[in-house]
């Protein structure tokens, strides 16, 4: 009895190493992604709204490992990107807002429906809750501290090529609806396009 004991406690250690070692691999990854694969659309979205996948990683692996592995993810990825933040840390605090709310709920639904239509539920589920907080972040966070550290009149600036006639009275009118919407639907809608592309080649390496 003792020896099955000590036998399963070495399984588990070893488990949670691997575990822990798959999470680094993903996390610097997620890293990479957030970091340097990144683009602007000037013509749809102001010029500092980049299109990224770096939520790419952290979805797999929270399909593969569960939700916390996925979270985990995400919390790595900012925290490594803090030291060369130029928001004061406040632009990746944001984005882990958005990953954990697109991550969160896809992988918690994925995990009670273990079938490809439950990912997908997920997956979209997901996605409209990261929409849904890149607003309400945007909103009662993101915009206030950038419009108070640079001022409204620099705000207004970035985005007058697109927007004309914006004013800080119809600035959240026009940003949130034909800005962060429809640029976080975008967004989103690479990573799920993405996810089901590789999760089936990425998959069998994460559960050896």
């Amino acid at each position: 009895m003792e020896q099955v004991q000590q036998t399963e406690k070495q399984n588990k250690s070893r488990f949670t190493t691997k575990t822990l070692a798959k999470v680094a691999v993903l996390s610097a990854l997620s890293f990479v992604l957030y970091m340097w694969v990144k683009f602007p659309l000037p013509m749809l979205f102001p010029s500092f709204l980049d299109i990224q996948v770096s939520e790419l990683p952290a979805l797999i692996g929270g399909f593969s490992m569960g939700p916390l592995a996925g979270c985990v993810v995400i919390v790595i990825k900012c925290l490594i990107k803090m030291p060369f933040s130029t928001t004061g840390c406040v632009g990746e605090l944001g984005d882990l807002i958005f990953g954990i709310a697109f991550v969160l709920p896809a992988t918690l639904i994925y995990r009670k429906h273990k079938t490809k239509k439950g990912a997908l539920i997920g997956a979209l589920v997901g996605a409209l809750c990261s929409v849904a907080a890149a607003v309400l972040t945007n909103w009662l966070m993101l915009i206030p501290f950038y419009a108070g550290l640079y001022g409204w009149d620099a705000i207004l600036g970035m985005v007058s090529a697109l927007y004309p006639g914006v004013t800080q009275q119809t600035f959240y009118g026009f940003y949130l609806t034909i800005g962060v919407i429809p640029f976080n639907i975008l967004r989103c809608a690479l990573v799920v396009l993405f996810t089901f592309l590789l999760y089936k080649h990425v998959s069998p390496i994460l559960h050896m």
